[in-house]
């Protein structure tokens, strides 16, 4: 491996595709952006959701995980026109900051709404040194596995299309390099770049001896920054925290790009079986 060896911390492998995802990072109003990958803030929450907790509850034990994120597909981004408050009676339009009702001229709202289009990202959550420990770990993966309340790919529109949980993993960061990948490669085109984010520097990343990736200086330099670290999700007390974002390119080999459908759950079953690195696994 290159790099320092990570230390094996537990955490847990997710998968998050479906039709549409939509991540906000900026989001105002009637104007509602995407990130171009899953935030935090989103993860975070599709966690709490899964394990019942109220928007006020504390959000002190998910946010000492460490998220990792592998862009399989970066999907097509979309913009949608909304339109709301139209056609209803003047007591059913949309109330404005004064407690008052719009005009009849000034009763709909146009809103953009941003979204990714046939996206498929493998996520890794780990345990930080003063993170949850195996057994929130093990919590987390069954939460995961039977949701308190119906998971969202950033939006309540955007559902996933399958089981949300890879597996629980003793090394997760290990296995996020390795799981196959969900996209197509032709037959002798050779090895393809995917990119890896996370709030933690990637140049302890293990990718394997001979796989060609982003220098490990410059993996640990973070390229930018983004306001997704949540604090609290009450309704009225929305919080959220900069952090930093680090990026890594690796160059995966053609044998690691599983396809579609089920071809790419076919190999993904197989890749799960075989790997010991799965004490507890999901149901792809």
């Amino acid at each position: 491996m290159t790099g320092q060896e990570t230390d094996n911390r537990p955490g847990l492998l997710l998968r998050l595709a479906g039709p549409l995802q939509s991540w906000g990072e900026k989001s105002h109003f009637t104007d509602r952006d995407t990130a171009r990958f899953p935030t935090r803030s989103g993860v975070i929450g599709m966690l709490a959701a899964a394990l019942g907790r109220e928007r006020g509850a504390s959000l002190d034990d998910l946010t000492a995980l460490s998220l990792t994120v592998r862009v399989d597909r970066p999907g097509v981004l979309l913009t949608d026109l909304h339109t709301v408050g139209g056609g209803l009676p003047a007591r059913d339009t949309v109330t404005t900051a004064e407690g008052k009702k719009r005009s009849g001229t000034t009763a709909t709202l146009l809103s953009h709404r941003a979204y990714l289009a046939d996206a498929a990202f493998t996520v890794a959550l780990t345990s930080t040194a003063s993170g949850p420990g195996p057994e929130a770990v093990n919590r987390f993966a069954e939460a995961l596995r039977e949701p308190r309340w119906p998971l969202f790919l950033g939006r309540r529109s955007c559902p996933p299309e399958g089981p949300v949980l890879l597996a629980r993993s003793d090394r997760p960061l290990h296995d996020l390099v390795l799981l196959p990948v969900a996209a197509e490669r032709a037959k002798g085109a050779g090895a393809l770049d995917i990119v890896f984010l996370s709030e933690a520097p990637l140049d302890a990343l293990p990718v394997p001896d001979g796989w060609k990736s982003t220098p490990e200086a410059e993996a640990a330099r973070a390229t930018s920054t983004i306001n997704d670290d949540p604090r609290s999700f009450h309704p009225k007390r929305r919080t959220y925290l900069s952090r930093q974002l680090y990026r890594r390119v690796v160059s995966l080999p053609e044998d690691r790009f599983a396809g579609l459908g089920s071809a790419y759950l076919a190999q993904l079953r197989r890749h799960l079986a075989v790997n010991p690195a799965h004490p507890e696994r999901g149901n792809p």
